[in-house]
C-alpha cells in the first residue's frame, strides 16, 4: 500500500460527501500502514462549520487511538486543508500530511515557510491523484452553479 492506495480511500470520503451534497473533501488518517479513521466534509448535515473532513478523521483517529497526538500518522486528504484545519492539524502533532489537490482560495499556502501553521516536525506533501480531486471538486461546483 502506498499514497495513491490511501488517497484513493480519502476519494472515496470525497465522493461520500459530494453524494451528500457536501463540498467533497475526504481525510483518512493512517498509522502502520492501516486506516484508523476516516471523515469527509459534514458541514450542512451537522449545521456546523468546523465539520470538516480533516476534523472529523482527526477526532475519531484521537478517540481510536486513546491520544491527542498523531507524531506517527499520516493524515491523506483530498484538497489542501484550511487554515482551521492546519490548526487543528499543527496541535495534533500530525507526522505527514499528504494532500490531493491545492486550494487557491482557502488553503494553507498562504502561511507557508517560516510561518506555516503546521508543526515544525509534520512532513507535508501534495500532488497525489491531484487531477481526481481537482475534478470532483469541479464537478461539485459546476453542478451548484447550473
Amino acid at each position: 500500500m502506498d499514497d495513491e492506495f490511501f488517497m484513493r480511500q480519502a476519494l472515496v470520503q470525497a465522493q461520500r460527501a459530494f453524494d451528500e451534497d457536501e463540498v467533497p473533501v475526504g481525510a483518512v488518517v493512517v498509522l502502520g500502514g492501516k486506516i484508523i479513521s476516516r471523515g469527509y466534509n459534514q458541514v450542512e448535515r451537522l449545521n456546523d462549520c468546523t465539520a470538516h473532513a480533516e476534523i472529523i478523521a482527526l477526532t475519531s483517529a484521537f478517540s481510536y487511538l486513546g491520544s491527542k497526538y498523531l507524531p506517527e500518522a499520516t493524515l491523506y486528504v483530498t484538497v489542501e486543508p484550511c487554515l482551521m484545519c492546519a490548526g487543528a492539524l499543527y496541535w495534533s502533532k500530525i507526522g505527514r500530511i499528504v494532500f490531493g489537490t491545492t486550494d487557491e482560495k482557502n488553503g494553507h499556502h498562504r502561511v507557508t515557510g517560516p510561518n506555516s501553521p503546521f508543526h515544525p516536525k509534520t512532513v507535508v506533501e501534495y500532488g497525489v491523484l491531484a487531477e481526481d480531486s481537482r475534478a470532483l471538486m469541479k464537478s461539485f461546483f459546476a453542478r451548484k452553479r447550473g
